[in-house]
């Protein structure tokens, strides 16, 4: 059980360092597309799936069925409430101009629709991702120009600031633990991440893309399976572990080696690797 908790956590990517990258090259089109696009997916799947492993930790008899018409339940209810959320919230930023009033209905949105889910048992992380996804796609209709940007730079730091309290978190966690224990589990589970990363991206877009206008060409290939970076998400829910779960030490521990690699190595060599791939410009 231990196994399958941490590959279900530490299957969500969080590719800080390359969508830093495009922002800061100012790259754009389908690769960029791609990276965030399946950020987001793997986020929540793995966000949905680890709720449901930890029904079966609990030792609640579930039957496989069972099991089935709680994912689907989970991801519905989530989109459900996501959308009643940001809709409510289009609504009311329709009635302002005010750009300190409309981030405060988008703080509302996330939070509101997380709680919402979490009332009714679903996918919280999932509904605040549909309600984030409706007001970023539909909210140009009600939310001013200059609103818009007021609401992306609040974001863009309250992710910065989530993301430095998470490593801070894990940091304070495991600064006076031994990884001597554990240095083993942990080269293996890096190893492990890696081949499953590239079994995921290789013969699935030569499979499944090769003969479709969904084709993603070999250098995004590439880009995608060095890119799968893994980051906060793995270790929040790593943290979030109850402490009753047998091997719960370990599975903290290797996660923050896997991290630390995936972001330390991956993360410092990615422009170099797009750079190489004709994905960024050389410098000079």
């Amino acid at each position: 059980m231990a196994a399958l908790i941490f590959g279900v956590l530490i299957s969500a990517t969080d590719p800080v360092s390359v969508i830093a990258t495009f922002k800061e090259t100012k790259v754009t089109g389908r690769v960029r597309l791609l990276v965030e696009a399946e950020s987001l997916f793997n986020d929540c799947t793995a966000a949905v799936a680890y709720t449901i492993i930890l029904v079966f930790a609990a030792g609640q008899s579930t039957s496989a069925a069972g099991a089935v018409t709680m994912l689907v339940v989970a991801v519905a209810g989530a989109f459900a409430c996501g959308a009643v959320v940001a809709g409510a919230a289009l609504l009311l930023t329709g009635a302002t101009d005010d750009h300190l009033i409309e981030v405060t209905f988008t703080v509302v949105a996330a939070y509101g629709s997380f709680l919402l889910a979490e009332h009714f048992h679903l996918s919280g992380v999932l509904a605040t991702l549909t309600a984030g996804l409706i007001i970023a796609n539909v909210g140009h209709l009600s939310i001013s120009a200059k609103s818009r940007e007021a609401v992306e730079d609040f974001w863009e730091y309250i992710a910065f600031f989530a993301n430095s309290l998470i490593f801070l978190m894990i940091g304070i966690r495991v600064a006076l633990q031994s990884f001597r224990a554990f240095l083993i589990s942990a080269i293996v589970a890096t190893l492990l991440v890696m081949a499953a990363r590239a079994i995921a991206i290789y013969p699935l877009c030569h499979l499944i893309f090769r003969r479709s206008k969904l084709r993603v060409t070999g250098r995004h290939q590439h880009i995608l399976f060095w890119g799968g970076l893994r980051g906060a998400l793995g270790l929040a829910l790593a943290l979030g572990l109850p402490p009753e779960i047998a091997g719960r030490e370990e599975i903290v521990a290797v996660a923050f080696a896997v991290v630390a690699f995936s972001i330390l190595v991956q993360g410092l060599t990615i422009a170099p690797l797009m750079r190489r791939l004709g994905e960024l410009p050389d410098k000079g």
